[in-house]
C-alpha cells in the first residue's frame, strides 16, 4: 500500500462535480468500468470515498493507512501536529505505547495508538472548556448564563464537526 499523502488537484472543477453528486445520493452507487462493467461500491468504501472528497475540496492532502501500520517518531509527531521533541517526551511518559526493536534505538508506534492518544486528548481539552465555561458563568464573569454559552459553545462544534 502506498502511503504517501495525495495532495488535491490543482483544478478543483472535478472535485466539486463529485461531491455535488455524491451531496445528492445518500446510498454508495457502482463503480463503473472502463469496459463498462459494474461492481457495487461498498458502503464502508462509500463513506472513505465522502470523507476523501470533503478533504480535497477543503485543499487537504489524503494519506489512507491501515490502522496497524507503524509509524516512526517523526511520522507520529506529523500526525499530532506536535515536534518530534515533544512527542519524544510523551513516550518516555508513556502517553502512548511504542516498539523498539531489539538492538535498535529508533522508536516505532503504531497508528490506531497514537489516533487514541489524539482523540484521548481531544476529549480532555473539551472537558476542561466545559468545566471552565461553567466555572466563569457561575462566577459572573459573563453577562450571559453558564447553560447560553453551553448551547452556544454546543452551536459552534456543531458546525466545526
Amino acid at each position: 500500500m502506498d502511503d504517501r499523502p495525495v495532495l488535491p488537484p490543482e483544478d478543483l472543477q472535478a472535485m466539486l462535480e463529485l461531491s455535488r453528486f455524491l451531496e445528492q445520493h445518500d446510498q454508495p452507487a457502482a463503480l463503473l468500468g472502463p469496459d463498462g462493467e459494474q461492481v457495487p461500491l461498498p458502503f464502508e468504501v462509500y463513506q472513505v470515498l465522502m470523507n476523501v472528497v470533503r478533504a480535497m475540496n477543503d485543499r487537504k492532502a489524503i494519506t489512507i493507512a491501515p490502522l496497524n501500520q507503524r509509524l516512526t517518531t517523526q511520522e507520529a509527531a506529523d500526525v499530532l501536529g506536535i515536534s518530534r521533541p515533544t512527542l519524544v517526551k510523551l513516550l518516555d511518559e508513556h502517553e502512548i505505547p511504542y516498539d523498539q526493536p531489539t538492538g535498535g534505538r529508533h522508536r516505532r508506534l503504531r497508528l490506531s495508538d497514537v489516533l487514541e492518544y489524539r482523540d484521548r486528548r481531544r476529549i480532555d481539552r473539551r472537558i476542561r472548556l466545559d468545566e471552565m465555561t461553567r466555572q466563569a458563568g457561575e462566577d459572573g464573569l459573563y453577562e450571559d448564563s453558564a447553560a447560553d454559552y453551553r448551547e452556544a459553545l454546543k452551536r459552534a462544534r456543531g458546525k466545526a464537526s
